[in-house]
């Protein structure tokens, strides 16, 4: 979709009932995408936001000169959803797919100039595109190659339906299926731990799996990668704003709810400083601990389920050097704590020297460490791994902390994740916590909104607009 297309308004299919009125809490991808499925099917919406910002825990700020995200964020083609989002706000040629999967991984236990392997696709049915890449990967003993398209078989096989899956963490099953530590480390868990934000130990399975089956199992293309050209918050606020403005929905930043309560007519009232909302419909887009606070009493059967579901950190450690340090955009590492290293340099809008961004999942042990302790810990890391860092001048050093950056995807967890609707009528919840059955990205979030705003759309009598799931046949 080009930028030309995000001003089209709302886009309404057949005859509705007149005067619905929707308000959604929280200002994130959960929320946006709600308010927008809404506003399409016609109905007026009300979207309330408590920071001075939309786009949730993907944003952007500035430092100096720079454009900073607070985090890497990145997505797969099999992101259907999170693509609709960026289709529906006019950003998709911001955040561009790789044509094929390429992932260099550099092993820093490795003598220097044997340290690169690749993870890449071949244009091959499924588990052929990866055959070749796999065989050749360097980082893992031959004994290990053959096992792990064993258990790619096997994880092939598992059926995601099955809960029994969500009580059996992800580690156990590895190795219950002949998986090395170098194995896990190398490869499972180089994918596992930026996508679920656990190790394989801690990982339920039905969400390893899923993830796993759907990105690496499922088509050829599902692993490619997409990312952010621009700062975060260029798509997820501004182009997000523009969308939600010409769509006719009200936006509120800076704007906490105090409450929220029904009446007896089956009518909703959400409280704000200075202003008491009406609304028919309600969709609490919130992290789970907010919605637990906010939901009216019989709202959930056991709300307080939802502060069982525990939450991991994520770190991101910026750096910018005087001159170029790396030549492709991005890497991951082995044999050393960096994880993904990204160039940030263009989409920063840095004039001189590169700006590299290091996204650190399971941060549990650097999440409250002194910048000073990071930036020990971390530049000698960068020398190990990039050669030309010796020779460059440190210009600036920063973190940026999310310590509830995801939910955990501990085993057991499905349990706690509720579904988009509540028992009270018209109350509706989203948030990648929420059940989507991905783990906690963009996509769960995307997923989410929309989930939420079908719901809404029965309950007030609204059609549901055909091109709001079109995300689904693409899947």
């Amino acid at each position: 979709m080009s930028h030309g297309t995000r001003s089209e308004g709302p886009r309404t299919e057949g005859p509705v009932p007149p005067g619905r009125h929707a308000v959604v809490v929280g200002g994130g991808l959960a929320g946006t995408t709600a308010a927008l499925a809404l506003a399409d099917a016609g109905v007026r919406v009300t979207l309330l936001e408590g920071r001075p910002r939309l786009g949730g825990l993907a944003f952007s700020f500035r430092r100096g000169e720079l454009t900073v995200d607070n985090g890497q964020h990145v997505y797969l083609r099999c992101c259907t959803a999170y693509r609709w989002f960026l289709d529906r706000i006019g950003g998709a040629d911001l955040a561009p797919l790789q044509d094929r999967l390429d992932v260099p991984v550099v092993d820093a236990d490795r003598p220097e100039g044997r340290r690169l392997g690749r993870l890449r696709r071949d244009p091959l049915p499924v588990p052929l595109h990866l055959g070749r890449s796999l065989a050749a990967y360097p980082h893992l003993s031959l004994a290990d190659r053959a096992r792990v398209g064993r258990a790619a078989l096997a994880l092939k096989g598992l059926d995601l339906t099955d809960p029994a899956l969500d009580d059996e963490d992800f580690g156990s099953w590895l190795a219950a299926h002949g998986q090395s530590p170098r194995a896990v480390e190398a490869l499972w868990d180089l994918v596992g731990v930026a996508t679920l934000n656990a190790v394989a130990g801690d990982s339920s399975l039905a969400l390893a799996a899923m993830v796993f089956k759907t990105g690496l199992l499922s088509d050829p293309g599902a692993a490619d990668i997409g990312w952010a050209r621009v700062p975060l918050g260029d798509l997820h606020d501004r182009l997000a704003r523009e969308a939600l403005d010409a769509a006719g929905v009200r936006t509120e930043v800076r704007t906490r709810v105090t409450s929220v309560r029904t009446g007896a007519d089956g009518s909703w009232t959400v409280e704000i400083a200075g202003e008491t909302i009406h609304a028919d419909a309600v969709v609490l887009a919130v992290p789970q601990r907010e919605a637990h606070d906010l939901l009216p009493a019989g709202a959930l059967d056991h709300p307080e389920r939802l502060l069982d579901i525990g939450t991991a950190p994520i770190l991101n450690v910026h750096v910018v050097y005087d001159r170029k340090v790396l030549a492709r955009p991005f890497f991951a590492a082995l044999g050393t704590p960096v994880q993904w290293v990204f160039d940030r340099t263009d989409a920063s809008g840095l004039r001189r020297g590169q700006y590299l961004a290091l996204s650190q999942s399971v941060a549990q042990d650097d999440i409250d460490a002194p910048v000073a302790a990071l930036r020990e810990r971390y530049l000698p890391e960068l020398e190990r791994l990039l050669p030309h860092t010796r020779d460059a001048r440190v210009e600036d050093f920063f973190v940026t902390r999310e310590r509830t950056a995801t939910f955990a995807p501990a085993p057991g967890v499905g349990r706690l994740r509720p579904g988009t609707r509540t028992k009270a009528p018209g109350l509706y919840l989203a948030g990648a916590w929420t059940a989507t059955g991905w783990p906690a990205t963009m996509e769960s979030a995307v997923r989410s909104g929309v989930g939420a705003a079908d719901a809404a759309l029965g309950a007030l009598g609204r059609p549901r607009p055909r091109h709001l799931f079109a995300f689904e046949e693409a899947a």
